[in-house]
This record gives C-alpha cells, structure tokens and sequence, in this order.
C-alpha cells in the first residue's frame, strides 16, 4: 500500500498539463477510480492540520478532531495538542503486525512522527506486542533522496503500508503562484517522481499485483500570488481523490461508485448532511484495502465506506 500526499495539488494543474504533461497522474486516473473534486478539511486549507486528518480520519475542530490549527512543528505531539491520544493508521496497522513508513520532505512533518514515536505512541493492546513505535521507518529529507528511498521501501518489504509527501506543488506555489509556469513544471517534477516509482512496480508483478496507490493533497492554490490559506476559496479546498491497482475498479468515477457521498460541485460542504470524498478518507480507505479495521473515533468511520470497485 502507498498513500501519497502531493502538497499544494490543484487539480487543475492535471486538466491543464493534461496526458501529455502528466502521464503518470493521468495513468493513476485512467487505469483507477478518481476524482477531481474532493474536499480538503472544512476548517483550514493548511499542510499540517490536512496531513494530521489524513493520517487520523478526522477533521480539526471539536472532541473528533485533532485541534491541530497550526502549520509548523511545535516540538508537542497530536496527544498533547488535544488533550487525549489521537490514533491513526499507523496504530491500526503497526499493532496488527502491518509494517509502516512515513517518508515526508518537510521539517514539520516531525509533529507527526513524535506523535507516534516509541516514547509518545499508545501501547499495543492488539494481539502481539509490537511496542509503541508506529513507525517502522520514519524519514524527513529531500524529494531526490525520498524517490529511491520509497522505491526501496515497497520493493524490499521494508514496509506494507507506506505514506510519502511530496512537496514541489507547494514549494513553486508559495515562491511563484500557482497555476503559472513554474507551479505547472514543479507538478511535472512530481509526476515523474511518481512514475519513477510506478516503473518500479512495473518492473516487478508480483509487487505490482499487490500493491494500491492512493493519492490526495492537503489543498490547492488559487491562481497568481494569493497564498492558500483562505479555507472558503475553491481554488483551495478543491483536491483530487485517486485510487489505482489491487482492488481498485479502472476507469472509475469515484461519485459514480459511491452514490451515499455527495459530489459537491464547487460547494465547501461542513460536516453535516451527506458528505463528498475528502482527503481524511485516506486512512480508512488504506486500512480498509489491507483488510484492517478503521481507527477508533475517526470522523470517517461514522460514514458510509469510500468503495474502490
């Protein structure tokens, strides 16, 4: 399993780029079920608060959330910052004997590996115990070293269930705009650092027949210098939802294979009501396709399964 998380992806780089200047993301699309038109968290359009629901299935505010509302690493933990344990797949997995990497190019990504680290995670109470690390490999470094460390990763065992950020979108975003030329080159750049690891996969069967992609942002950009933090803007909180590989319908609209959500057109839906797909989804969707139960107090789990097929 590998759930990737391209920070800063509007989706309309891809229908911009299109085939030719996005293969890979094109492949994932046309070869899985997808969509263009998932949610980001209601609260915040923001990288850490995003990543922390990813990796959680819930939102920020409240009793389920996570209460994180910052964007850097306060040298704290999830558990600290809400007042109580917050679980996410990686629990799930780990304590069900499920190997775990978390590979991430930015510094605050550290937030979330203390969280779940041997001296901050919660004690297997599953089974086996497989100790209170959730982390079988835990890396934070450049995007050229992260590309063979994931390909390493998946194609050695080290790890069944790997989550990998990428941070080009975000980076020429901030420093450039999105949606210009090098916003649009630096979503190039990642769509070949996911086909260099799609190769890896092709070159191996047994791997590949194994193995779903899942692949989602943390948020958008609006086009020009504006930066993303307004959470009421579509430009924002619009990010694509993708599913390829084992268990995983091709050619798919994930709407259309999920009639109990609720495409949301260009509406920022709250937390009430059907919901749309949103990128917190990805941990039970992961866990689900490894045949593992959801987390414990996750938002998603209260709503109907995200289907693949």
């Amino acid at each position: 399993m590998l759930a990737i998380s391209v920070d800063g992806l509007n989706p309309e780089a891809l229908t911009t780029l299109g085939r030719d200047g996005t293969p890979t993301f094109w492949r994932l699309i046309d070869e899985g079920s997808a969509t263009l038109n998932a949610r980001s968290a209601y609260e915040l359009t923001i990288t850490l608060p995003n990543h922390a629901g990813m990796l959680s299935g819930r939102p920020v505010s409240g009793d389920a959330g996570t209460s994180v509302t910052f964007n850097d690493d306060t040298g704290g933990t999830l558990a600290a910052t809400h007042g109580a344990y917050v679980p996410g797949l990686f629990d799930i997995a780990h304590d069900h004997d499920v190997s775990t990497a978390l590979l991430a190019e930015k510094d605050k990504f550290a937030f979330l590996v203390r969280s779940w680290d041997r001296n901050h995670g919660a004690a297997d109470m599953t089974g086996a115990d497989d100790g209170r690390d959730k982390l079988d490999v835990a890396e934070i470094a450049p995007a050229d070293e992260l590309v063979d460390d994931v390909t390493d990763t998946l194609t050695s065992g080290d790890a069944r269930l790997v989550f990998w950020h990428i941070a080009a979108p975000d980076a020429a975003g901030h420093a450039a705009g999105w949606l210009g030329p090098e916003y649009l080159a630096a979503v190039g750049d990642a769509d070949e650092q996911i086909g260099s690891v799609l190769d890896a996969l092709d070159a191996d069967p047994a791997l590949a027949a194994r193995t779903t992609v899942l692949l989602t942002a943390d948020h958008g950009g609006p086009r020009g210098a504006e930066q993303h933090d307004d959470a009421t803007r579509l430009a924002n909180y619009r990010i694509p939802f993708i599913a390829w590989g084992r268990g995983v319908r091709a050619g798919g609209d994930l709407y259309a294979l999920n009639p109990d959500r609720a495409d949301p057109g260009t509406s920022r839906p709250d937390y009430t009501g059907t919901q749309p797909i949103r990128n917190m989804d990805l941990a039970d969707v992961a866990l689900g396709l490894l045949g593992l139960p959801a987390v414990p107090g996750a938002a998603t789990s209260a709503l109907p399964p995200v289907i693949l097929h």
